[in-house]
């Protein structure tokens, strides 16, 4: 049998030898398995090597004021919210719906419903009442954790299972998380298996609504070994990860990989983005590896980086391929070259440039340790360029989900063949690097948020002007993509200004804001195949070629009035 120590001590061996990583690995196979017992309480928190050393850094505010912990005091505290969320009548089985920003309290909950054998359902601050109350039913939800600025979402939501306000008075109807009274020690109920459900994410697909990915006790803490190894990480090590909670990414790089290896999860907390004060935070901590979606990446190299004098040792970027040219600034500037590395909310780190090795431009690297990679066309035989995929059954990685969750009979899709098909088209050439191609459907990103077309078009054509709705991606510079409705309007419906305020209004009130509509396109019809279907590919490639033809376009930018909706719905939930 092979142990999660002996795993991960394997990787960090061969941090910099790819070949004897990716030949000699061996995923931990241990059928019992709880990574909060077994890993971070029995190794990280009571060894004499880490047990005193920094496990969470938060720095509020860009130096305004900040929070450590050790691995000691975070085993204690967890052991507390455990018995706090206990006492609430949670436990093994319970659906643990996480809404917080980084605050300390996320990583307790975390850790503590390892401890219960309960199961967390995180999700990110931006979602509106429509898609908690969706989290909620299909979820199974038995138990909300969120902020008190959220307070107001769940007014009409979730009445008969308990609520829990982190930070303020908790209002009629609420716990206020206060655990510092509970005991410090903690007993389990029972044994965890390593296949026991551990976290439900909710993803955009091609479908209406988001789909259910069920992960394990072994899935996400296990699986990310690959994650640690991709990003170079080792013990000591100050790691900042730029990821919102909620997200699956949040969960790889800010929990599981850095404390895998024994290194410090670090945050920044800001009220807005702003690269120059998280550039001088990076400096003055002594950050030493740093994972940032494209997103920030392109932020970064509008300013003169060379003026940082960093202590980044590993830099690295997952969402999408980063451009070329952005590399080299970092490169020219830092001596660093940034690291690709793929994967999805249904996997840890599959695919990853790693330390050491040679990065080739476009390339998203080779298979990582764990991970082995098909490419198959539609027949599902191999192919030079196709879907990436993966083996399921006995030869599947440790960090592929259980599966999709059917919300109605709870049976389990995506893994019960012989493989799993990501969705994503990849080419991959003599020396096994991939390069990624697109998407095999619509789904596209914007600040590295997966954006489904057909689930904003449902919400377009929920308003009584839109006849017909496609919502394809506008290249953007600083957001990667836009989401771009092109809109049949219903007969007599006049294309004008205000119906467009009407449009933008609509949507807004019913999509969180990574969502949002950015501009509506009025036409007067929509292209489409002899049998019906709209040509959204026509769609993109007009808007990739800025050679769209159209009878009206109105952006965001120019309706102030939706700035002032804004403020309005602030003040409201304040």
């Amino acid at each position: 049998m092979t142990g999660f120590a002996e795993a991960r001590d394997f990787l960090l061996r061969h941090r910099t030898d790819y070949a004897a990583a990716y030949g000699g690995f061996r995923w931990p196979d241990e059928p019992d398995f709880n990574w909060a017992f077994d890993w971070f309480d029995k190794f990280l928190a009571h060894s004499p090597e880490f047990r005193d050393t920094q496990a969470l850094w938060i720095v509020d505010a860009v130096g305004e004021g900040e929070t450590k912990l050790s691995f000691a005091e975070l085993s204690r505290r967890s052991n507390q919210a455990a018995n706090f969320l206990r006492g609430l009548g949670i436990g093994r089985g319970n659906r643990i719906l996480l809404a917080l920003g980084n605050v300390v309290p996320l990583w307790e909950i975390m850790l503590a419903a390892m401890k219960l054998g309960a199961v967390v359902m995180p999700a990110t601050t931006l979602l509106t009442e429509a898609e908690l109350a969706d989290r909620i039913e299909r979820g199974h939800a038995g138990c909300i954790v969120t902020s008190a600025d959220q307070v107001a979402k769940f007014a009409e939501l979730a009445a008969n299972i308990p609520k829990i306000t982190v930070g303020g008075a908790a209002p009629p109807g609420w716990h206020a998380y206060a655990p510092e009274d509970e005991p410090t020690e903690f007993s389990p109920d029972g044994v965890t298996k390593a296949d026991d459900d551990l976290l439900l994410y909710f993803t955009s697909g091609t479908t209406a609504k988001p789909k259910l990915v069920l992960h394990s006790h072994r899935s996400y803490p296990a699986g990310s070994l690959s994650t640690m190894y991709w990003i170079g990480l080792q013990p000591g090590d100050i790691h900042l990860n730029i990821s919102s909670p909620g997200w699956a990414k949040h969960a790889w790089s800010s929990v599981f990989a850095p404390w895998n290896a024994g290194a410090c999860v670090f945050i920044v907390n800001q009220p807005r983005f702003e690269p120059v004060p998280l550039l001088d935070t990076i400096v003055r901590c002594g950050v030493t590896t740093l994972c940032a979606p494209p997103t920030v990446w392109r932020h970064l190299v509008q300013h003169d980086l060379a003026r940082w004098k960093t202590g980044l040792r590993e830099i690295a970027c997952a969402g999408e391929p980063l451009n070329p040219e952005i590399i080299e600034h970092v490169q020219a500037a830092w001596g660093l070259t940034i690291r690709d590395g793929y994967g999805q909310t249904e996997t840890t780190a599959q695919i990853g440039n790693t330390p050491g090795q040679t990065v080739k431009p476009g390339a998203m690297g080779r298979p990582l340790p764990g991970y082995r990679v098909l490419l198959l066309d539609r027949a599902d035989s191999a192919s030079g360029d196709g879907e990436v995929a993966l083996p399921c059954g006995a030869d599947a990685p440790a960090g592929l989900m259980r599966g999709y969750v059917d919300a109605e009979s709870g049976a389990l899709r995506g893994t019960d063949g012989d493989v799993y098909r990501t969705g994503d088209v990849a080419a991959i050439d003599a020396d096994g690097y991939l390069t990624f191609i697109g998407r095999a459907d619509d789904v596209f990103k914007s600040s590295d948020y997966r954006i489904s077309p057909f689930e904003l078009e449902s919400v377009l054509i929920e308003h009584p002007s839109v006849a017909e709705a496609a919502v394809v991606p506008k290249p953007d510079a600083v957001r990667l993509a836009v989401p771009v409705a092109h809109v049949a309007l219903v007969a007599g419906v006049i294309p004008d200004r205000e119906t467009a305020l009407s449009i933008f209004r609509h949507t807004r009130a019913r999509l969180a804001p990574f969502k949002r509509i950015r501009e509506l396109v009025f036409v007067t019809d929509l292209p489409k195949t002899i049998s019906g279907k709209i040509r959204r590919v026509q769609l993109r490639r007009a808007e990739a070629e800025q050679g769209v033809t159209e009878d009206v376009r109105f952006t965001e930018a120019m309706f102030p009035e939706l700035v002032a909706d804004e403020i309005t719905k602030k003040a409201a939930l304040s």
